[in-house]
Formats: structure tokens, C-alpha cells, sequence
């Protein structure tokens, strides 16, 4: 059984794979925290990404609903925080590069509990966890 050809465990190596790149975004702010002029990046949230990768967008399905405000269209994969500056240009802030470190840290722990919960399930509907 390949677990990656099961769209639930594609979809959660996909947001592993997201958390990843996401800390090694902001260990480097947080490493260019007094560097001058460095500019904080993030990458784009994973919704953004998901729907950029599958190409499935949701649809209006009646006049009366709102569009919405996300934008659709093609983005690189990071952009710019916005946030205030230093005097000599720098634009991290610490305790906010913190902060997303740790709750992209709890992401990653429930895309991993949640893949190792299901492939147990798998496992023992398949006889193997016996």
C-alpha cells in the first residue's frame, strides 16, 4: 500500500512539506534580526497554496454570495511582512517571528499526529496491526 497515492496522506505530506519551508523562512528572519534593511518574508498560507497547486477554486454558486478577498491569481511563494521598521531599515520583529514559529510548529505536530493516527487505522483495517 503506497500511502501517498490516498489523498488524505498526500494532502498531509503536502502541509508537512509547507511547515518545513516555512520555518526555514522565518529561521532566517529571525537570523537576520540585526542585519540592516532585511526585510521579514513569510510564505504564502497554506489554503493559498493548496488551491494554487490543484487548480480548484471554490465557486459562486449563487449572485447573492460575496466573492470573497483572497487573490486568486499566481504569487510567488513568499511575501513580504508587512511591519514597522528599525532605524538602521530592518523589518523583523522578534516576538512576532517567534510566534509564528511556534504555531507553525503546532501545525506541523498535528499534520504528524493526524498522518500516524490514520495510517494505524489503515494498518489495523488491513490486518496488520494485529
Amino acid at each position: 500500500m503506497d500511502p501517498s497515492s490516498i489523498p488524505l496522506f498526500n494532502l498531509a505530506e503536502r502541509r508537512l512539506a509547507w511547515t518545513n519551508q516555512r520555518q526555514e523562512v522565518l529561521a532566517q528572519n529571525i537570523a537576520n534580526v540585526n542585519t540592516p534593511h532585511w526585510q521579514a518574508k513569510d510564505v504564502r498560507p497554506f489554503a493559498a497554496a493548496l488551491d494554487n497547486a490543484t487548480g480548484v477554486t471554490l465557486a459562486r454558486t449563487d449572485a447573492g454570495h460575496l466573492a470573497g478577498t483572497l487573490d486568486t491569481g499566481a504569487q510567488s511563494l513568499l511575501t513580504p511582512a508587512v511591519g514597522v521598521h528599525a532605524p538602521d531599515g530592518n523589518a523583523v520583529s522578534l516576538d512576532e517571528q517567534l510566534t509564528k514559529v511556534a504555531d507553525t510548529a503546532t501545525q506541523q505536530q498535528i499534520a504528524t499526529t493526524l498522518y500516524a493516527k490514520y495510517l494505524s487505522m489503515f494498518s489495523l483495517a488491513l490486518g496488520y496491526g494485529q
